[in-house]
């Protein structure tokens, strides 16, 4: 397995929670039942929670997104 640099996990890292960012303002899928949208959101904004949590883990990145997604 590929070894990553710490630069690179932390992108990795950041590239996961934008990906939350991007569910959430996504909005419910047409498919989606509204109990298992509401757990998906929960789970999304916890997620992004524990995220803006880790303090200078993200210095340097905007965590903008983030903070948005979460209100």
């Amino acid at each position: 397995m590929l070894e990553l640099t710490p630069e690179q996990e932390v992108q990795r890292s950041y590239n996961a929670a934008m990906d939350s960012v991007n569910l959430l303002n996504a909005g419910k899928p047409e498919d989606m039942e509204e109990a298992e949208w509401l757990d998906t959101v929960k789970r999304n904004k916890d997620h992004l929670q524990i995220q803006l949590d880790k303090g200078d883990y993200y210095a340097g990145y905007d965590l903008t997104p983030f903070e948005q997604a979460i209100v």
